[in-house]
């Protein structure tokens, strides 16, 4: 459909290029008659005004089709060409200087350069059969207005010189049409790739549209401020390695006064993952509004994930339930691990392994046992996706669960925001340049001393923090220090 708009505006730049070159024409054909006193039969004035008012009135159906989307019959562009054809054989055959000897009148007449300039534009119409044509019906019109002059076609060795100067002139008409085809058929290939061209940079303009759009709502999806919870401190940080990605993590207080923290990591990165994640994240958020073991609540968000998922699609997925104040920690991983575990007191890391398959390799989710530890102030617990530990040096080196633990241990004073910048500027130092692979997504969980005098007041807090959460009016995405201070 763009191609064939081109072609109208182009076919509408000739038109109007033939109008000027005739209008053009007859001024100097007239002013000749006056410079040199010559006589000139009212038929070349006819062949002219005719072939200007058709071309007008081509002008104005290639303007309603373009008005109006619709195309021009092509036997309009044949007649067209017939009939400009026809006009300057119109010319030599009646307009032609009486002066000049019949024989010579062919050859001695302006009108014959017409022909070659009607071809020509011809080139503007992209059809390199209509430039063929062209030059086929000009060679005959001209053959046929120096038959009407007197020529006469003989064997080619009983031909005169002027004889064979007008089958020249006829056979260099017919190659000037195989000329406009051949540069014909080059702009029409130059036009049809930038168009091409045109159209998927604006498919990509699409594209990159609807990814700002999910990115905008995978983005709004994560949580919307650090929670305060009494003896806790937690922080989220994500970065996907596409413009949106599989990864996602969030944190809920449950109906019972517990909170728990979630981390997932959906196969893959890019638009399919991140719509898993989506549908993950509202199983995982409507399974946890149940008072249920976190043992059970996991089974059943397997079981309604797994449902929706291709047999090469998987997810894994940890989750931490805590009290408010309370010194224990449950943990849960389907198929995510390691999990880093920080003691302040030996500054040391324990990794534990997942107690689960990840979602969705079975329908059924086999017994797993949670793991309960209990948190000192200044322990922790770390939650990351495998992008992390997996981004990989320019030797190919992979930055590994040690490196990881070692930034942990060094800034392990510093808020949980603060720690999880350190471990990306960490990573991004190490990879020295290589592109990010994978998508990155970590969750902190910081033990705190709390008095019971805070206590109460975070207690209070945090519960209108909560409701604030649910209502739709919240703060935007970037109200997290930390992912403000991390995604460019």
């Amino acid at each position: 459909m763009a191609f064939q708009r081109a072609l109208l505006r182009s076919e509408k730049k000739r038109t109007i290029g033939i109008i000027i070159f005739l209008s053009f024409f007859a001024v100097l054909i007239f002013i000749r008659m006056l410079l040199h006193g010559l006589a000139m039969s009212h038929w070349g004035f006819v062949a002219v005004t005719i072939l200007i008012g058709f071309e007008f009135g081509s002008l104005y159906a290639i303007v309603r089709a373009l008005n109006s989307g619709r195309d021009v019959p092509g036997s309009l562009f044949y007649f067209c060409e017939t009939l400009e054809s026809l006009c300057p054989a119109v010319g030599i055959a009646f307009a032609s200087n009486s002066h000049i000897p019949p024989a010579y009148r062919p050859l001695a007449t302006p009108w014959v350069l017409v022909f070659f300039s009607f071809t020509l534009l011809s080139v503007l119409r992209l059809r390199p059969r209509l430039c063929w044509f062209s030059g086929l019906v000009s060679s005959i019109a001209y053959l046929g207005a120096a038959y009407h002059l007197g020529w006469r076609f003989v064997p080619i060795s009983a031909l005169t010189a002027t004889q064979a100067e007008v089958l020249y002139f006829a056979l260099f008409m017919f190659g000037t049409g195989g000329l406009a085809a051949g540069v014909a058929t080059e702009i029409r290939m130059h036009v049809e790739g930038a168009l091409r061209e045109a159209e998927m940079h604006a498919q990509l303009k699409q594209v990159e549209h609807e990814l700002d759009i999910a990115r905008s709502i995978q983005q709004s999806l994560l949580p919307k401020f650090q929670p305060l919870i009494s003896g806790f401190q937690v922080a989220g940080w994500s970065r996907t390695a596409d413009d949106i990605g599989g990864d996602f993590y969030d944190w809920k207080r449950l109906s019972d006064g517990r909170w728990v923290v979630i981390l997932a990591d959906v196969t893959g990165h890019g638009i399919g993952p991140a719509i898993l994640a989506s549908v993950c994240r509202a199983y995982s958020r409507a399974s946890f509004n149940v008072y249920d073991d976190l043992e059970t609540t996991l089974r059943n968000i397997n079981q309604s994930f797994a449902e929706d998922l291709t047999p090469e699609r998987f997810a894994t997925f940890v989750a931490a339930v805590f009290e408010e104040t309370s010194d224990q920690v449950e943990i849960l991983s389907a198929g995510h691990g390691p999990l880093l575990v920080y003691s302040s007191d030996s500054a040391s890391f324990q990794f534990l392994d997942a107690q689960a398959l990840p979602l969705g390799i079975l329908p059924e989710m086999k017994e797993a046992r949670p793991v309960r530890i209990n948190m000192k102030p200044g322990d922790m617990v770390l939650l990351v996706t495998d992008g992390f530990f997996e981004w990989e040096d320019q030797a190919g080196g992979l930055f590994g669960t040690d490196r990881m633990a070692e930034v942990v241990r060094r800034y392990s004073d510093l808020e949980p925001e603060g720690i999880i910048a350190e471990l990306y500027q960490a990573v991004l130092a190490f990879s020295q340049g290589t592109p990010q692979k994978d998508d990155l997504t970590a969750v902190l969980i910081k033990r705190q001393p709390v008095s019971v005098a805070e206590s109460d007041k975070l207690d209070s807090f945090s519960r209108q923090v909560v409701e604030a959460y649910e209502s739709p009016h919240v703060e935007t995405a970037d109200s997290l220090p930390v992912r403000g201070q991390l995604n460019d």
